[in-house]
């Protein structure tokens, strides 16, 4: 039997759409959808895996309200203890103040089943937008925000094709930024440091972008420490321990946040470790903490409350041009490079 088409993504799915991808009647479905009454379970699993085929997430608010849309933006976000997204939070919030729309978090914690779950809470409640941090994302995740019917805003990052709009920085480029700064300045051994590998796509892509550099040069990372956990300057100065004990030659250490660069910088000068004449160090965000270091981390501005501000006035209908949706905006950080890399 031939597949039914795949409905119009201008339009909300709705049971029918389920029920013809299925092969089975409307009430079925609402039942599987509803986990009531007894359905057998070969057809449940045919109604489950037609809707995330499909894209399809279920109307908690059906019948309650005329317009079928709530006052609400939900924001899709990986961490509430990174102290990036505090700031584009901000952005997002000042931005939304006077327009009747009222921000909501959901939390992944960088897991993409996670963010299932939190994709198809949200969006059952039909929210008025949707923001989400990153580009990357399950199949069901991709099928629910192509059907969304409401604006959706990717954040963050722009290395990718995105379902709606984003706005971002091209991480590739800033790490192939700061490998240049890092190059120009005669550091030769150089060691990466990241947390939440692999899960953090950002990360990846900055490493991307800065072993590209170092293989222009014909060299390659001298080591590198990768930890799955969160970012805390305790764990920076582990990570530091580890690489330092391990080679020993090393000459640069680059971080994929500021928060265990903090963490490395106090090991080195607990140490007595030369900064930034024997060893050099980055990080990346640009983040307050930084301010209150004996010495300042270089870094690079990821641009994060205008992040906030730009895709808060896309999905609220602000831009300037009037348009609601399918924008990518990309923003330049900035390179700080602060008291931990010597003079070019």
């Amino acid at each position: 039997m031939a597949k039914p088409p795949h409905p119009d993504p201008r339009r909300t799915l709705t049971l029918r759409d389920v029920s013809e991808a299925s092969g089975v009647s409307e009430m079925t479905v609402s039942r599987v959808l509803r986990n009531r009454g007894d359905v057998s379970e070969t057809t449940r699993e045919r109604v489950l895996e037609a809707a995330r085929r499909l894209g399809y997430v279920p109307n908690k608010i059906a019948g309650a309200l005329a317009s079928q849309r709530v006052n609400l933006v939900g924001v899709i976000i990986p961490s509430l203890s990174n102290m990036v997204f505090p700031e584009v939070m901000t952005g997002i919030s000042d931005v939304l103040e006077d327009t009747g729309l009222q921000p909501v978090v959901g939390v992944t914690n960088y897991l993409p089943e996670r963010e299932e779950t939190v994709i198809y809470e949200m969006l059952s409640w039909r929210p008025s937008g949707l923001i989400l941090a990153g580009l990357e994302h399950s199949e069901a995740s991709q099928a629910m925000l192509a059907q969304a019917g409401v604006p959706v805003v990717e954040i963050m990052d722009i290395d990718g094709t995105p379902v709606d709009s984003a706005v971002g920085i091209s991480h590739r480029r800033a790490g192939r930024k700061m490998a240049e700064a890092i190059m120009a300045a005669g550091y030769r051994r150089i060691a990466f440091l990241g947390t939440q590998m692999p899960n953090d796509h950002r990360a990846k892509k900055r490493l991307a972008g800065f072993e590209e550099v170092l293989a222009r040069e014909g060299l390659q990372l001298a080591d590198r420490e990768f930890y799955s956990g969160g970012s805390a300057l305790l764990k920076g100065r582990e990570m530091t321990a580890a690489v330092l004990k391990r080679t020993p030659d090393v000459d640069f250490l680059y971080y994929s946040n500021d928060m265990i660069g903090a963490g490395g910088l106090l090991y080195c000068l607990d140490q007595g470790i030369d900064v930034p004449g024997r060893v050099g160090l980055a990080g990346f965000n640009g983040v307050e903490l930084l301010d209150g270091l004996p010495r300042r981390l270089a870094t690079m501005d990821a641009c994060r409350l205008d992040i906030g501000r730009l895709s808060a006035e896309i999905v609220s209908g602000k831009r300037p041009n009037g348009i609601i949706g399918g924008e990518i905006i990309e923003l330049s950080p900035t390179l700080q490079p602060g008291d931990t890399i010597r003079s070019a």
